[in-house]
C-alpha cells in the first residue's frame, strides 16, 4: 500500500542510497521515463522494483499500474480507517469521507482492470481505465465542493496529487506502447 508519504520516502531513499536501485535495463527505463512529465517519479518507481530488470516496455507499464493500484488502495484505507473519520462527530463529514473512500475503491478497480488489459495488450482499454482512475480523485474533491462548510483535508489533497502523477506516468508509458 503506497501512499504519497511512501513515495516521498522512496524518492529520498533512492537519492541518498543509490544502491537501492535494481540493476535493470537502465537504458530502457530511462528512455521510457524520458517520455513522461514526471521523470524522477517514473525512474525511482521503476528502478525500485526488482522485476524491472527483465521487463520490456509493457512490463514497465504493468509495474507502474501495480504501483498506482497500491496507491489507490492505500488512499482508500486511509479514508476508511483514518482519524479523519474517527475524530469527527460531523455526520456530513463522515459521509463525505466514506463517499471519497468509495471513489478511491473504484479507482483501484479501474487500475486492476488496466493491469489485465495491459497483459492482454489491449492498450486502448488499459488507457481508458487509467484515465478513469486518475479522475476519481476529482469526484472526491467535487463531493467536498458540494458542501461549502466542509474543508477538503490537505491529507487527501496530497495523496490525490500522488495518484494523479502516477496515473499520468502510466498513461504516457501506455502511449508509447500504442505508437
Amino acid at each position: 500500500m503506497l501512499s504519497s508519504s511512501f513515495l516521498l520516502i522512496l524518492t529520498i531513499s533512492c537519492t541518498l542510497n543509490p544502491t537501492f536501485f535494481v540493476n535493470g535495463d537502465i537504458n530502457l527505463i530511462q528512455k521510457t521515463c524520458k517520455s513522461t512529465k514526471f521523470y524522477d517519479l517514473c525512474l525511482s518507481s521503476l528502478q525500485s522494483d526488482a522485476t524491472s530488470r527483465e521487463a520490456d516496455t509493457k512490463g514497465l507499464a504493468i509495474i507502474m499500474a501495480k504501483l498506482a493500484l497500491a496507491n489507490a488502495t492505500s488512499i482508500n484505507s486511509f479514508l476508511s480507517s483514518n482519524l479523519l473519520v474517527k475524530n469527527t462527530n460531523d455526520a456530513l463529514m463522515k459521509n463525505t469521507l466514506k463517499e471519497c473512500a468509495n471513489k478511491y475503491s473504484a479507482a483501484g478497480t479501474a487500475l486492476q482492470d488496466s493491469v489485465q488489459e495491459l497483459r492482454s495488450e489491449l492498450y486502448d482499454y488499459a488507457y481508458m481505465h487509467v484515465m478513469a482512475a486518475a479522475d476519481y480523485p476529482n469526484a472526491c474533491r467535487n463531493t467536498f465542493k458540494r458542501y461549502p462548510k466542509l474543508v477538503y483535508p490537505p491529507e487527501i489533497a496530497a495523496r490525490e496529487d500522488g495518484l494523479k502523477r502516477i496515473c499520468d506516468v502510466l498513461m504516457e508509458i501506455i502511449d508509447g506502447l500504442v505508437f
